[in-house]
């Protein structure tokens, strides 16, 4: 699994990121509540967070939603203009081409560096204006395989959650739009205001991009309510080495039992998951303290500096360093 992020190569203080949701015909509801609920309410609590949002289709009017029911849009592409950040929620009718304005009007807002999201089948949009050409990108996985056989110069990936790079995101089906809109609030403002955000949401603070979608095997009936007093367990114990083995003899398991059990619980190995763990820690730990690389290596179980640097670099796509300049503890920015 991979968390890795685009570093913004210029950060401004900014007051607020005015933020275009588009909407193609036969727009997915959930997808367009997705935008709507995170970026479109003004929360003074959760300061400095600021988005100002605009809905916006080809034409002002009635938008046809996948249910049937319309939505009144006010603006038309000219709100693409302005926009820093462009969502374009899923939509239905994926058969049907896109317009060729509203093509031209997303080549155009990329070219002037907007920063555009798909959520779900809004991937086919972003494709066919050649904005993921030569990019990685998912979208939901039953999609996968058409925008795959439609786009073949887009590197189509249908198991994992989100993708993020840099000025063009991508994100798998329903709620994975949510992990998408979180992931790009933690980027603008901090994971301190995005675990805020997610809390109001009543969901996950953070689920990494490459998340499998959904795992091929069934999760076994939670009879004793499965492997959460584990994992939990080893949460409390992320500063020192833990062995799977432990792991299993917590679970009351064998070992073979309890890594086929948790494989089927978590889509990935005890391994991985405990990796996946100490990245997230040191990478909450580089946002929000003053801790040293070393300490921080010692608090989340890398041992040393230069093993914190290693795996991190390697899940995240950054040195500690260069993730703490540009997510660290002082006032967040965006990208200009």
């Amino acid at each position: 699994m991979s968390t890795r992020i685009h570093l913004p190569e210029t950060r401004i203080a900014a007051a607020e990121i005015p933020v275009a949701v588009l909407l193609l015909d036969s727009v997915v509801p959930f997808d367009l509540g997705t935008a709507c609920q995170v970026f479109g309410f003004r929360r003074p609590d959760l300061e400095p967070m600021r988005y100002t949002l605009t809905l916006c289709a080809a034409q002002a009017g009635p938008v046809r939603t996948a249910i049937g029911f319309p939505v009144i849009v006010e603006h038309g592409l000219e709100a693409l203009e302005t926009a820093h950040t462009i969502i374009v929620p899923g939509f239905y009718s994926v058969e049907e081409p896109v317009a060729p304005a509203v093509l031209d009007a997303l080549r155009k807002a990329h070219a002037r560096g907007a920063r555009i999201a798909s959520i779900c089948t809004g991937a086919f949009a972003l494709a066919a204006a050649g904005l993921l050409d030569g990019r990685r990108a998912t979208t939901h996985w039953k999609d996968a395989a058409l925008l795959a056989e439609r786009h073949p110069s887009v590197r189509v990936d249908p198991r994992v959650l989100y993708v993020d790079e840099g000025d063009v995101l991508t994100s798998a089906g329903i709620a994975a739009g949510i992990d998408l809109c979180l992931h790009i609030v933690r980027g603008d403002w901090g994971a301190e205001v995005a675990n805020a955000l997610a809390r109001r949401l009543v969901v996950p603070p953070h689920r990494s991009g490459g998340q499998a979608q959904f795992v091929e095997e069934p999760v076994p009936e939670r009879v004793d309510g499965g492997l959460e007093r584990t994992r939990t367990w080893a949460l409390e114990r992320l500063g020192r080495r833990v062995t799977v083995d432990e792991m299993a003899r917590h679970a009351v398991m064998s070992r073979r039992n309890f890594t086929r059990r948790f494989r089927a619980e978590a889509g990935t190995s005890p391994l991985q998951w405990l990796l996946l763990q100490r990245v997230l820690r040191a990478r909450r730990l580089l946002e929000t303290t003053e801790m040293s690389v070393s300490r921080i290596a010692r608090e989340c179980g890398f041992g040393s500096a230069l093993s914190l640097r290693d795996h991190f670099t390697r899940e995240v796509g950054a040195t500690p360093v260069a993730y703490r300049k540009t997510f660290g503890v002082r006032q967040p920015a965006m990208a200009e």
